[in-house]
């Protein structure tokens, strides 16, 4: 199998690959297993639209048509038709002409104005300056060039599942997870003024937001057509003062862009929360007294009970695990079978797993230095306080 350094574009701090040699040069906040600490610089990275998220059916993908480049301007700063006040979202392009300055904190989100990701943000950071970005790279690359100082990305829903381009959005970049923060989604029905629901016959949103709200949509009887955000959704019906287009988005997306609210809580399942990421350039020190998580990710060797064996090491030291999620190997998803008797091929997966427990647990550090022995790869993205709260 490769080596990590071969596969891996962009490793970042407590990292280790069998094989590659620690950088001693950045000291350890805590007392932790000999994980080396090894700084890359960014490699440039084009924003890849959508990956996955649009809708191919022909008539109903309006993604191109509705685009960023149609509905604003030039100016960073002045996007809409009608109103100066609402920031532009930040392309790759445009990372070089943004700085970040004074006292207030800069946080980067994927979406305009009104998405539920700028509630996220301000949500984990209050009082924040929220910095829209157009795709989910751009905001990675807004905190790595220091335009921003933080960026909060969904990583999953309890509806739709797992954000995966942000499972690989974290290891291609040197970012670090210093948080996270829960968000209840409500959906709603949205509309322009004098505009009634009987007088719909489509609906604009992002295709999760639609699929969560399927059962009242069909209900109505309202096409489906996907669109990159859910407040970009509000603000196209709202620019082009639509009448036979509704939008799911939020409440605030409403005020924002001056829509009618139709219908409140459209989703089909009442309890839809999402987790967002809080991500930094630097990790944060982590502690012992609040409850902590610790995010991880590793590749192993094929081999009968090899993952039980990883999995093990957690329980064996009584360490809850919340999550775990696999992902093929980008550069090298497939590998022949050393067995001469059999020619099949089979994936090669990075496993990311969430477990409660703090990097500044001894118990925490046992279990990594024990999974590093049969480890290919192993690499923590983060070890920070879990969100209690929702919202």
């Amino acid at each position: 199998m490769a080596t990590a350094t071969s596969i891996i574009r962009s490793p970042a701090v407590l990292l280790f690959d069998k094989g590659t040699v620690s950088d001693q040069n950045t000291p350890s906040p805590f007392h932790a297993p000999k994980f080396s600490f090894n700084r890359c610089r960014f490699t440039a990275l084009s924003s890849s639209r959508h990956d996955g998220n649009n809708i191919n059916d022909g008539s109903n993908k309006i993604t191109k048509a509705v685009g960023l480049e149609k509905l604003f301007e030039d100016s960073p700063y002045d996007i809409s038709k009608d109103s100066p006040l609402h920031p532009r979202p930040l392309t790759s392009t445009q990372l070089s002409n943004t700085i970040s300055y004074g006292p207030r904190l800069r946080v980067a989100y994927q979406g305009v104005r009104g998405a539920y990701s700028e509630a996220a943000a301000e949500k984990a950071y209050p009082n924040c300056e929220p910095v829209p970005c157009d795709q989910f790279d751009a905001a990675f690359e807004a905190v790595e060039k220091w335009l921003v100082d933080r960026a909060v990305l969904p990583i999953e829903n309890s509806l739709g599942g797992s954000i995966h381009r942000n499972y690989d959005l974290l290891l291609r970049h040197s970012l670090h997870i210093v948080g996270e923060v829960k968000l209840a989604v409500r959906h709603c029905l949205l509309a322009n003024h004098g505009v009634r629901i009987e007088d719909l016959t489509r609906v604009l949103s992002h295709p999760q937001a639609l699929a969560q709200c399927e059962y009242t949509l069909t209900k109505i009887g309202l096409s489906r057509e996907a669109i990159d955000d859910t407040a970009l959704a509000a603000k196209h019906v709202a620019f082009e003062k639509l009448k036979d287009t509704g939008a799911v988005a939020s409440s605030t997306a409403a005020k924002i862009y001056g829509l009618n609210i139709l219908a409140e809580d459209i989703q089909d399942d009442c309890d839809n929360v999402t987790r967002f990421l809080m991500l930094a350039r630097e990790p944060i020190i982590p502690g012992v007294e609040k409850p902590f998580k610790t995010s991880i990710v590793f590749s192993l060797e094929e081999g009968p009970g090899v993952l039980f064996k990883a999995l093990a090491v957690f329980a064996l030291r009584q360490i809850n695990l919340t999550k775990i999620e696999s992902r093929p190997l980008r550069n090298q998803p497939l590998r022949a079978s050393d067995d001469s008797n059999n020619a099949s091929k089979y994936f090669d997966y990075l496993f990311y797993v969430d477990f409660e427990a703090s990097m500044a647990e001894e118990r925490a550090q046992n279990a990594l230095t024990h999974l590093k022995e049969f480890a290919t790869f192993l690499r923590v993205l983060g070890s920070y306080p879990v969100d209690t709260t929702m919202l």
